[in-house]
């Protein structure tokens, strides 16, 4: 089997996503955030005659994917909003499981130019696909103020949206933002002493959220995998905020993203699928001392009914 290189991402709960998956080595599978591949190259590892499909819309995760030489494997270029399309494309209409790893990959946040990271000073870019028309800077110095305190307030929880919201647009007159050290310039009058860190990594992950479409894509998706599972296939969500976990929560449980519940003549609660776990799976304590990056994940499992 070959290795894509585990340095460049590790996959977070590796075993659990396998468990919650139950594959099947004849089965249709697909991992829609291909990433660095460490849970695609798991999946084939246990594919005879199956297939897995996989997404990435990130150049570099591309790349990554060249060196995969399976048979059983295709990497589709794509945002996986466009998972029905593309699956059609290759005449799937059918698939016994899927993986969504959602969030930004340790790889991203660690290439200092692409300006996921507070750590770095890069111009503000964020942006998942570099075909994407909107960059990061471009929210912050063409958005109106109070579309920049939703952002704010919804996407990063940050609590002072109002007035931070007042302060951006109030410095981009002086001068537009353009790099990482613009932006936190103004965050750090904002910023509670010693949780500098904290509010910054908030008002990023409202800037990732809104460049890149990452909850609509994730409510695009989520009624696709439902309609393509076929009856006893797995969907498997890891998530690492609670805005994500809040829309796979209520899918699950619903079979809708806003959670409202249906039911039919008898007062049965009328949904495609059948959540496999109650509570979101958490990583272990000796996961979490190895990889930071999986204190924030939960791991929900459903089945199609």
């Amino acid at each position: 089997m070959e290795n894509t290189g585990s340095e460049y991402h590790v996959p977070v709960m590796l075993k659990e996503c396998m468990e919650g998956l139950k594959i099947n080595p004849q089965g249709i599978y697909v991992d829609v955030t291909f990433g660095g591949g460490g849970h695609s190259l798991a999946i084939l590892e246990k594919l005879t005659t199956g297939k897995l499909f996989a997404f990435d819309q990130d150049a570099d995760a591309v790349r990554n994917a060249s060196g995969i030489t399976n048979r059983s494997f295709t990497l589709i270029e794509a945002n996986f909003r466009y998972l029905q399309k593309f699956l059609k494309l290759h005449g799937v209409s059918r698939i016994d499981g899927l993986l969504a790893d959602l969030g930004v990959s340790s790889h991203q946040i660690n290439e200092a130019e692409r300006g996921f990271s507070t750590r770095f000073e890069a111009d503000l870019d964020m942006r998942m696909d570099r075909n994407l028309r909107v960059t990061a800077a471009q929210v912050l110095n063409t958005y109106e103020e109070k579309e920049l305190h939703r952002i704010l307030g919804m996407y990063g929880e940050v609590r002072n949206a109002r007035t931070l919201a007042e302060a951006l647009v109030s410095a981009r007159v002086m001068q537009p933002f353009a790099t990482i050290s613009d932006l936190k310039a103004v965050l750090e009058r904002f910023a509670k002493r010693g949780r500098e860190n904290r509010y910054y990594a908030q008002v990023f992950q409202a800037l990732r959220i809104e460049v890149n479409e990452e909850l609509a894509s994730l409510e695009e998706m989520l009624p696709q995998a439902s309609g393509l599972l076929g009856e006893g296939g797995r969907l498997v969500v890891m998530s690492y905020h609670s805005l994500e976990d809040r829309i796979v929560k209520n899918f699950m449980n619903t079979g809708n993203v806003k959670g409202n519940l249906e039911k039919d003549f008898y007062g049965n609660i009328v949904r495609p699928l059948e959540p496999v776990t109650r509570k979101p799976v958490s990583a272990s304590e000796e996961e979490i001392k190895k990889n930071n990056r999986a204190r924030s994940a939960k791991l929900r499992i459903a089945e199609k009914r």
